[in-house]
C-alpha cells in the first residue's frame, strides 16, 4: 500500500512514520509513506500557497492553483489512482469502520490544509472528505498521521499479532474489555480471578461481557449499532435496570 500526503510542512511526518509500528511496517514493505511539499507546485519567487479571502475576513486561504497542480501531478506518478482525502469540518466523522474501508485501497493521498482553510473549489479533487472530530487543528498533518496510523495497523503483518487489531475497541462496535498484567495483586487491587483460571472459555465469556458493560457505562451510544446476541441484549437490559435503581 502507498500512503501519501501533500503538505506545506512535509518534514513533520518523518519522525512519526519512521518510529515504532509504522517504521517497522515500512521496513517490511507493508506500506510506503511519501510526503510531498505543496510549495514544489508554486511558480513565484516566494513559493506562495495562500492569499486573502474574497469578501474580506481574518486569515489567509490556501490558493487553488498549487493544490490542483499538486494533486494532479502526484496522481500521475503511479498507474493506480489514489483515493484522495481532504480534511474539513464538513467531512464524515473518521471511525474505525472508515479506517477498515480505507485499508482496502492500494493507494491513499491526503491533502493537508493550513491557515484559515482552502479555496472551496479544491474540494472537487477529493474522493471523500473526512473530519477527525469537532475541534480545530492548526493543520491537516496531525489528521493525516492519525488516519495513517489507524489504517496501517489493519494491514496484514503490520502488528506482531494480527489478532490484536480484531479485539481492539470499536472493531466489533464495542469498547475493548479491561486488560491486566503482572502483578496479580497491586496495592490491594486484584486482577479478576477468572483471568487467572486458565479456562479460556470462561475468559472469553468474561471479556465479552466486560466489553459490553464498559461500553454501557462509558459509551452507551455505541450499543445501538453493536451486534449483540439475545443473551447479550438481555444483559444490557439488566445493566439498565441496575443503573436505574442506583439513581
Amino acid at each position: 500500500m502507498i500512503i501519501e500526503a501533500i503538505s506545506v510542512i512535509p518534514e513533520v511526518f518523518g519522525p512519526y512514520m519512521e518510529a515504532s509500528i509504522l517504521g517497522r511496517a515500512q521496513a517490511r514493505q507493508i506500506f510506503e509513506f511519501r510526503a510531498h511539499d505543496l510549495r514544489d507546485w508554486t511558480h513565484d519567487r516566494h513559493r506562495t500557497v495562500d492569499d486573502a479571502p474574497f469578501g474580506g475576513g481574518p486569515g489567509m486561504l490556501m490558493k487553488p492553483e498549487p493544490l490542483f497542480e499538486a494533486v494532479r501531478a502526484v496522481q500521475a506518478q503511479e498507474p493506480v489512482h489514489a483515493r484522495c482525502i481532504f480534511f474539513t469540518p464538513t467531512g464524515a466523522p473518521f471511525t474505525q469502520a472508515t479506517a477498515a474501508r480505507l485499508a482496502t485501497y492500494d493507494r491513499l493521498l491526503m491533502v493537508c490544509g493550513r491557515y484559515e482553510g482552502m479555496d472551496d473549489r479544491v474540494y472537487e479533487l477529493a474522493d471523500e472528505c473526512i473530519s477527525l472530530g469537532d475541534y480545530v487543528l492548526t493543520g491537516g498533518e496531525v489528521a493525516a498521521m492519525a488516519v495513517t496510523d489507524a489504517v496501517v495497523r489493519l494491514l496484514p503483518g503490520a502488528l506482531g499479532d494480527d489478532a490484536s487489531s480484531v479485539s481492539e475497541s470499536f472493531s466489533d462496535g464495542l469498547l475493548e474489555y479491561a486488560q491486566y498484567t503482572r502483578p496479580a495483586s497491586f496495592e490491594g487491587r486484584e486482577v479478576p480471578s477468572v483471568l487467572l483460571s486458565g479456562d479460556h472459555a470462561k475468559v472469553d465469556q468474561w471479556r465479552r461481557r466486560n466489553a459490553i458493560e464498559r461500553t454501557f457505562l462509558l459509551r452507551p451510544d455505541l450499543l445501538d449499532a453493536a451486534a449483540l446476541s439475545p443473551d447479550e441484549q438481555e444483559f444490557v437490559q439488566e445493566l439498565k435496570a441496575h443503573s436505574a435503581q442506583d439513581l
